[in-house]
């Protein structure tokens, strides 16, 4: 199937099934095991590669690129970097990269094969919870462009997404409370019944394994319900957003100086940004307490953030006229207008923005 044919999410497959399909898929529709390049980082390498090799054990004999772990290697160069190995390795138009790892890994090996040759096929199989339920889900590449989040990228749509929920064991908890963060989003601005069944967590740690892929499942089906009405985000799409303005904008400040995982930093505009909807959106005073009251309790590390100066908030706000949301200089947020209902293109004042750091 040609990446321009496939126009929705119909190509998520799930644990042991997916890894089936994936097998027989490169075994008959990739040309040469050369033709395969699997994109790793330093973490997955040690951890889940030896995973995909107990599954398809002919992967052993592709290509290996291997990039360092983490945020700061999310950039041109490292584009350049790994373009450079694929031309060594002698990459074709019918070649493919298997992106094995987190929203890092899927974001810059989906950018890249979007440019390689004028694009090539990919796979995306994400190790992290944030990488199976948003990263790595409705296509959009980017790397990072100095401190601005995701400023460079492509929209491009992968052969499959392969969730495997056994890779959530190789994480540590701080990489679980990350991507627990976008499943608390998905149930805000879509689905209030399943936002009830989270506020039954009282500690993130008590989920048990059995429990994860019916999380993992409910989140997905949300966004893949969002990006199919509107794949380039011309719309609705941007309610996926709620929470991100000011979440990366913290993200993007912290980026060179205290590095800051990108769920707390979500975590934290969630919370900003359901105050600013309870002012200006309609959202009532019972849901933003709600809200922060459970949030606040799930992740007590994220209120370090709020002992930021009023220099420092100067700065973030800063960032925020870089948000590719933004129109005619304006600041544009997503906000509720109650659990499980969000608006888009929303302008925000800049004093109530400022204001939302100290609620």
């Amino acid at each position: 199937m040609k990446n321009n044919d496939k126009d929705k999410l119909e190509f998520i497959y799930f644990n042991k099934k997916a890894y089936e399909i994936l097998k027989n898929y490169l075994l008959y529709q990739i040309d040469s095991i050369k033709n395969i390049f699997i994109l790793v980082d330093n973490n997955t390498d040690q951890y889940c590669l030896p995973i995909l090799f107990s599954h398809i054990d002919f992967l052993k004999k592709s290509n290996l690129i291997k990039i360092k772990s983490g945020e700061k290697e999310k950039n041109i160069y490292t584009c350049i970097q790994i373009c450079e190995n694929l031309e060594k390795l002698k990459a074709t138009r019918k070649s493919i990269i298997i992106n094995l790892g987190g929203g890092v890994i899927t974001d810059i090996g989906g950018f890249v094969a979007s440019i390689f040759k004028r694009g090539i096929r990919f796979v995306n199989i994400p190790t992290t919870l944030l990488g199976m339920v948003d990263a790595s889900v409705g296509y959009k590449t980017g790397v990072n462009l100095n401190f601005i989040k995701n400023e460079i990228g492509s929209f491009y749509i992968p052969e499959f997404l392969i969730i495997d929920s056994s890779f959530l064991k190789t994480l540590p908890y701080e990489e679980i409370i990350s991507g627990m963060a976008e499943i608390f989003k998905h149930s805000l601005i879509e689905d209030k019944n399943f936002w009830i069944n989270l506020n039954k967590i009282k500690n993130i740690s008590d989920i048990k394994n059995n429990q994860w892929d019916h999380l993992i499942n409910q989140s997905i089906l949300i966004k893949k319900k969002i990006v199919d009405k509107d794949p380039k985000e011309k719309g609705l799409r941007k309610i996926l957003n709620f929470g991100h303005t000011i979440g990366h904008a913290l993200e993007s400040y912290f980026m060179n100086t205290d590095t800051i995982l990108h769920g707390i930093a979500i975590i934290m505009g969630i919370i900003c940004e359901s105050w600013i909807s309870y002012k200006i959106n309609g959202l009532s005073i019972y849901d933003f307490k709600n809200i922060k009251d459970t949030l606040s309790t799930l992740y007590p590390m994220q209120k370090k953030i709020y002992n930021l100066s009023d220099s420092e908030i100067e700065k973030i706000l800063k960032i925020m006229e870089f948000d590719k949301k933004n129109e005619k200089n304006k600041i544009q947020f997503s906000l509720l207008k109650e659990i499980g209902k969000c608006s888009y293109n929303c302008e925000v004042p800049y004093l109530l923005i400022k204001e939302s750091f100290l609620k």
